[in-house]
């Protein structure tokens, strides 16, 4: 009869703890990514979300179709290895800490992470990539350090299916960020937006409230548009800005065109003197 009841007990018992697993979410998803990041200890905090599918990655090499870029000097990371092969997805991304404050971001695609080398490493895992990008959009929009700020901004315009350019938009118009993170934000609008968004950083070059080398970047950022959308917009602004400096500037980008459409613009120039 005892025996009977201890195994009843059991029974319920295990039943109960399997309804309170359900009932009661674990940590990692009650709380949010933000929280988690700033519990994590002095040392290094590890997450990852997918990649977006045109894209692989090699140690500092980050392959964009025929776009390349290399965000550190050293092919070695202590952080991911890598085959020989350029890798597609996840993204990974490594937030340094010390003092309780991030002091350093870096961004890789693809490969595997590394055993912990002795430094003290919280693994958060994978999380979906709008929790990914509003958090590293919050440190863009938020973070004391411009260092900061600005490497928060890369590893955003990795993220699979999440539209970010309303974000950077905002970061590139807010004259209490940094430069180097408005700069930054101009600068990866002109690398990922679509056609939707040529005539806002057509606006952006003519606010006269906004520092000039922010404007300036955002003539860059033209230049890197196809030519179907790129030249008529710096031609535009090399007719009409009020700004003698950023003329000069969207003439500059012309030249590097070769587009007809801005030789023609070049003799009208040269005509008129």
């Amino acid at each position: 009869m005892r025996a009977a009841t201890i195994r009843l007990v059991a029974r319920v018992f295990g039943i109960s703890t399997v309804v309170l697993a359900v009932l009661i979410p674990g940590k990692t998803n009650a709380q949010s990514l933000a929280r988690r990041v700033a519990d994590a200890p002095d040392g290094k905090v590890r997450l990852e979300y997918a990649a977006r599918p045109d894209l692989c990655g090699n140690g500092n090499y980050v392959s964009r179709g025929n776009h390349n870029r290399t965000s550190w000097d050293s092919d070695y990371s202590e952080d991911v290895e890598y085959t020989e092969e350029c890798l597609h997805t996840p993204v990974r991304v490594v937030l340094t800490m010390s003092g309780r404050q991030i002091v350093k971001i870096r961004t890789y695609v693809g490969g595997r992470w590394r055993a912990p080398d002795g430094t003290t490493v919280t693994q958060i895992g994978p999380v979906s990539t709008r929790e990914a990008t509003d958090y590293l959009m919050s440190l863009a929009s938020s973070a004391s350090s411009s260092k900061i700020g600005s490497e928060a901004i890369f590893p955003m315009t990795l993220a699979d299916s999440v539209e970010i350019w309303p974000g950077l938009m905002r970061l590139a118009r807010d004259d209490s960020r940094p430069s180097s993170v408005r700069t930054q934000s101009v600068f990866w609008l002109g690398q990922i937006a679509g056609e939707a968004i040529t005539k806002n950083l057509a606006d952006l070059t003519g606010e006269a409230a906004l520092d000039r080398e922010v404007r300036k970047q955002a003539v860059f950022a033209l230049s890197q548009r196809p030519q179907r959308d790129g030249v008529p917009a710096l031609i535009q602004i090399a007719r009409t800005n009020r700004d003698p400096e950023i003329r000069k500037t969207a003439l500059f980008w012309l030249g590097q065109s070769r587009d007809p459409r801005a030789l023609a613009l070049f003799e009208e120039i040269l005509s008129r003197k």
